[in-house]
């Protein structure tokens, strides 16, 4: 079985910069600080045109918990919808309870209103106080796969647990280990793991060609772009693995 990188890209260029590198997918997000939020309908629309390979922008409508509102959740709702007329493969989403674990209810409805596209069950999961459990209803709801960092900063920390889960799984879903994932642990992850698909953003900061900036206002925060270097290194370490 081929072993496949997802790249979450922050903005248009970072996702032609992930097929090129060799990537198989991508998460499309916006707002990196917040962790990823659901990116504009030009965004969405103009990388569509763009790529060729498979595209899932994330629905997250803001930061913090994925604990939302009705209205919150009708705006999930009508980007779905959106991600679906504009030609996407897939989507990027999660949602909790109060108390943290997973809404099946509303996972099952995304799911619904997602198909045929497909639904990867993002970082949400690492929010779950019982993975094992969140898994199964994961599972249930309908999802392909889980985007976990194994309940740790980084994946390269959560790899125990990633592995129990890539058994547990036992092939009813895809493990998709990411946050942390690098060139230099990549091949640590793959026989730690067992994992077939894994998730990097691999950027770095973009050069600022603006010549001026007010040193008084300082809520401009960094653009970032995706590192093909680091994407083609990536790439090669799984390409290798898999010969």
């Amino acid at each position: 079985m081929s072993l496949q990188l997802e790249v979450c890209a922050f903005n248009m260029p970072s996702a032609v910069i992930a097929e090129k590198a060799g990537a198989k997918r991508v998460e499309l997000c916006e707002n990196p600080a917040d962790g990823g939020t659901t990116p504009s309908y030009g965004t969405i629309k103009h990388t569509r045109e763009k790529i060729s390979i498979a595209l899932y922008p994330i629905i997250r409508p803001r930061g913090g918990n994925f604990f939302y509102s009705a209205e919150e959740f009708d705006i999930i709702k009508q980007d779905i919808l959106l991600c679906k007329q504009l030609g996407c493969d897939g989507i990027s989403t999660g949602v909790h309870l109060q108390n943290g674990e997973i809404d099946t209810e509303r996972l099952k409805q995304i799911v619904e209103w997602a198909y045929p596209m497909g639904v990867t069950c993002h970082r949400v999961f690492d929010a779950t106080p019982d993975p094992m459990k969140a898994l199964e209803e994961i599972i249930d709801c309908g999802c392909e796969r889980v985007l976990t960092s194994g309940q740790k900063s980084t994946a390269p920390e959560g790899i125990e647990l990633l592995a129990k889960l890539v058994q547990q799984a036992a092939g009813r879903i895809i493990i998709m280990p990411g946050a942390g994932v690098r060139s230099s642990n990549i091949e640590t992850l793959i026989q730690g793991t067992g994992a077939t698909e894994f998730h990097t953003s691999a950027r770095i900061t973009a050069p600022d060609p603006v010549t001026f900036r007010n040193p008084a206002i300082t809520d401009a925060t960094p653009w970032y772009i995706a590192n093909e270097d680091e994407l083609k290194k990536i790439i090669s370490v799984l390409n290798k693995a898999t010969q």
